[in-house]
């Protein structure tokens, strides 16, 4: 097989099961947090809200992005690459894979939290890795698909960092339907996530699995809006648009 279709294949099997890579970082999490040398470690909560800060603009870029793309085209499907239009314009004009950008961004603020300088260099390199071959294989399916439109987008517009000089206002208006018709809960797995994480840090600092107050207050507040949000969206037909 040339290299070319082994990259391709791995990026469709990678894109079937990219959830699983914040499985890995929280196991991961949970084992640097046991070896953790917590003699001189002091639990600051304006820390905390900080590395909460960074995963909630990740976030920020995916709700960006998703609020303003079509139906069938950037999303959380995992069954198959799927692309009714070839999205050029608003954020995309600027980068090739916003919400890639925005995963990253979230999971670095996880990994932040843990305070790990090797841990922050692992999730870097395995990211790129995993990441690398899915969006090789998004781009094969689109250039197969779009042709000489997709190759004309691709070779103006960067991957993965952001060229805001090519910035083209996007066509669609921002929808707050179909961002929490589909992003809740990406909402829901940071504040988990952070929890989770307070939750271990306890445990192995202090002898108690317990969440701290702030956390508490965050995890809760969280869980009651994601339960509206997924209630209406299950429930009723609130989020529905033809168009997205």
């Amino acid at each position: 097989m040339a290299l070319i279709e082994e990259f391709e294949r791995t990026g469709n099997w990678l894109f079937k099961r990219r959830g699983y890579l914040p499985v890995f970082l929280l196991l991961a999490g949970f084992i640097v947090l046991g070896f953790k040398d917590y003699s001189s470690y002091n639990v600051l909560p304006i820390k905390d809200l900080f590395y909460l800060a960074v995963s909630f603009t990740g976030l920020g870029i995916r709700i960006y992005t998703i609020g303003h793309t079509a139906k069938h085209t950037s999303g959380r499907n995992i069954s198959r690459q799927r692309a009714n239009v070839l999205n050029t314009t608003g954020i995309y004009s600027v980068i090739r894979h916003p919400l890639y950008l925005g995963n990253f961004i979230i999971w670095l603020g996880l990994a932040l939290f843990l305070e790990s300088v090797w841990l922050i260099v692992l999730f870097i390199l395995v990211f790129w890795l995993y990441y690398e071959r899915i969006m090789f294989a998004e781009e094969m399916f689109l250039r197969d698909k779009f042709g000489k439109e997709y190759l004309k987008w691709a070779e103006e517009t960067p991957a993965f960092v952001p060229n805001f000089k090519k910035w083209i206002p996007g066509e669609l208006p921002f929808s707050w339907k179909n961002v929490f018709k589909r992003e809740y809960n990406g909402f829901g797995n940071i504040l988990a996530g952070f929890t989770l994480f307070d939750i271990a840090r306890n445990y192995f600092f202090q002898g108690k699995p317990y969440p701290t107050l702030m956390w508490i207050i965050i995890f809760a507040f969280g869980f009651f809006c994601w339960l509206i949000l997924r209630t209406l969206e299950k429930k009723t037909k609130l989020f529905h648009l033809d168009d997205r």
